[in-house]
């Protein structure tokens, strides 16, 4: 069977794996610090002969950087639009942290207090980078070059303990994240406000409760970047389709981007995977679904266990 052929057997097979993905969520919900992001999709829109243009979102559970060996995982969730209700209603039923970029809609759900945010160290340099780039920012090069030493920490202690790392952190890292706030509020008071270098300044003072969430829980990583690798997924997809046909395809893309990603991140070739489970889930008893999750067929299928970068 070719790759077209399997895609058109998985995509008719959709509400067949449902309850796989379910089970998929529950896992990935079920942790006590996720990373979230989104990125667009074009849809058709019905009657219209055009696209509009739909989200997917991504929930990541990956406590493997904190040396946990709890299976790592990733759902998708598709909407019609871009609103805050959606990433309300898919972390209903979620507490813990949440890393995130600076996206505005998860601002009432940190309100509620249930989930506290844990901002994105990656994302904040990069507004750094892009000014280096553009203009040779001597602001920028510092601020990249103090990011950096926080990064090298990171590098050693990955894989550690959560006590461990909390205390590496606290030790090395922030009198370095100290002075560096310090650093920031000293040049902030240099520059113009209209300027771009003024406003990644002010980003980062503004996030700086959220970007130290990190130091005060070894669980919690330095940046959101295992949400951005689960993207991939979906602009490989966009190599393969202009659109989705409609917002049940979207849906659909979800389900199985949720399957396809949970495959790669437990080191399981993702076309196998589907290949094995469309062959069994017919006739495997609801209750037991999760024995079709991916880490759970890993050994079944005889693959080399790589852990996905």
């Amino acid at each position: 069977m070719d790759r077209s052929t399997l895609a058109e057997w998985v995509g008719g097979s959709s509400r067949l794996l449902a309850p796989l993905v379910e089970a998929l969520r529950r896992h990935v919900m079920a942790a006590g610090k996720l990373h979230a992001d989104d990125t667009p999709v074009p849809v058709l829109a019905p009657g219209l002969g055009k696209t509009k243009t739909g989200r997917l979102w991504t929930y990541v559970r990956d406590d493997r950087p904190a040396g946990n060996s709890t299976p790592a995982a990733v759902w998708f969730a598709y909407s019609p639009d871009r609103k805050g209700e959606h990433p309300r209603s898919h972390l209903s039923n979620f507490t813990g942290t949440l890393q995130a970029d600076g996206y505005a809609g998860f601002d009432q759900i940190y309100e509620a207090g249930r989930i506290q945010e844990a901002a994105c160290w990656a994302h904040m340099r990069r507004k750094f980078y892009d000014l280096e780039v553009a203009h040779r920012s001597p602001v920028a090069t510092e601020a990249l070059e103090r990011i950096a030493a926080l990064y090298a920490i990171e590098k050693e202690i990955r894989g550690h303990p959560p006590d461990e790392r909390r205390e590496v952190r606290n030790t090395r890292s922030r009198p370095l994240l100290d002075s560096l706030k310090q650093w920031l509020e000293e040049t902030l008071g240099k520059l113009s406000r209209k300027s771009d270098t003024a406003m990644a300044v002010r980003y980062a003072l503004g996030r700086w409760e959220a970007l130290m969430r990190f130091c005060d829980d070894g669980r919690i990583e330095i940046d959101n970047n295992a949400a951005e690798r689960a993207l991939r997924v979906v602009a490989l997809g966009r190599k393969n389709f202009l659109f989705a046909g409609s917002d049940s395809g979207g849906e659909s893309a979800a389900a199985i981007y949720s399957l396809v990603g949970s495959a790669k991140l437990n080191g399981v070739d993702p076309e196998s995977y589907l290949r094995n489970v469309l062959s069994r889930i017919a006739d495997h008893p609801i209750k037991h679904i999760e024995e079709l999750l991916p880490w759970n067929v890993a050994a079944s299928l005889q693959l080399p266990n790589q852990e996905a970068a």
